[in-house]
């Protein structure tokens, strides 16, 4: 008798590489992100992040942006145990830290400095300007 092996589902989705695609059929991601195609189209309901555009045939056509979010979802909800609405909440707050902009410290500029900078501009323009 043979030991009988545990099944061992190597879901690490650190393991998945996505090729340099445009679009991927729904069935090229769920064979990249062994999943099955029911699951993906699932996911689309209940996570606003994820929106294949669909050919004019109907079939579904993931850019490499929704593989990754497929991707995050999946580590998201089988990996680190997430709900569905925390995944979603997770996700959107990952949105809100992307969006959120620091902004640059500009260095206060003098008035001589802004006049130097015009007098500049002005040569430029003098340069530039057509002969006549």
């Amino acid at each position: 008798m043979s030991p009988k092996k545990k099944n061992s589902k190597s879901s690490k989705t650190s393991e998945i590489l996505i090729p340099e695609k445009l679009y991927f059929r729904i069935g090229e991601v769920a064979r990249l992100c062994r999943l099955p195609a029911y699951v993906l189209r699932f996911w689309e309901t209940e996570f606003p992040q994820l929106k294949p555009v669909k050919s004019s045939t109907g079939q579904r056509m993931y850019r490499k942006r929704d593989v990754e979010s497929v991707v995050r979802i999946k580590r998201l909800l089988y990996e680190e145990g997430y709900t569905i609405a925390g995944a979603r909440q997770q996700l959107r707050d990952e949105g809100k830290i992307d969006k959120t902009q620091v902004t640059l410290p500009f260095p206060g500029s003098s008035p001589a400095d802004l006049r130097h900078i015009r007098q500049g501009l002005q040569e430029i323009l003098t340069i530039l300007a057509p002969r006549r």
